[in-house]
């Protein structure tokens, strides 16, 4: 009875030397796993060993499969997810480039009308610039046109009157003007001709 109750402590002893050594081999890196190895080789029970590392592989074999089938049906719903997905991404890249083209296409529209905007705008700056310039001409104009009238009809003082205000009030305001210039030559001509003769 001593023997057996031996016998089996030595069998505990031994199973649980083998499991150290399997759980040392799972768990090292490769390159220190000689001596692991070698203290099976030199221990008695090789036979006993080989077969409990039979098991352990079988049952890691048999994990593997089970979480390869658990993430395959994931894997394959991934995939059919990633084909769904990739035809809506072309969808919606053709709604983009059809939107893409008709921005284009009204982008251009929008460019003209604003070129042609702008060139209305210039016009209109244009046109009250002239105007303006015309406000300020009209009255060196009518002072002209009064000053002539007034040497055709030989009423000399005032038309000497009114040469002095067009000269001082009115001519320099549009001097850089060409027919200010015409007009300056001119009315010594005028006022010679009406006056002496």
């Amino acid at each position: 009875m001593e023997r057996g109750k031996m016998a089996e402590a030595e069998s505990l002893e031994t199973a649980a030397e083998h499991e150290r050594i399997l759980r040392e081999i799972e768990s090292t890196d490769t390159a220190c796993i000689g001596p692991t190895l070698r203290s099976v080789y030199d221990g008695e029970e090789h036979g006993r060993f080989m077969e409990k590392l039979e098991t352990r592989i079988r049952n890691h074999d048999r994990e593997i499969e089970k979480m390869c089938n658990f993430h395959y049906q994931g894997f394959v719903d991934s995939i059919t997810e990633l084909l769904k997905v990739r035809g809506e991404a072309q969808k919606l890249k053709n709604q983009v480039t059809d939107t893409n083209r008709k921005l284009q296409h009204e982008g251009k529209e929008l460019v003209i009308a604003m070129e042609e905007l702008k060139q209305c705008r210039l016009q209109q700056r244009n046109i009250s610039a002239t105007v303006d310039k015309l406000m300020l001409c009209l009255p060196v104009l009518e002072m002209y046109s009064k000053l002539r009238d007034q040497m055709k009809t030989k009423r000399h003082y005032p038309a000497l009157k009114t040469l002095e205000h067009l000269e001082h009030t009115y001519l320099p305001q549009v001097s850089h003007y060409r027919f200010c210039k015409v007009m300056v030559d001119n009315i010594p001509n005028c006022l010679f001709k009406n006056c002496f003769f």
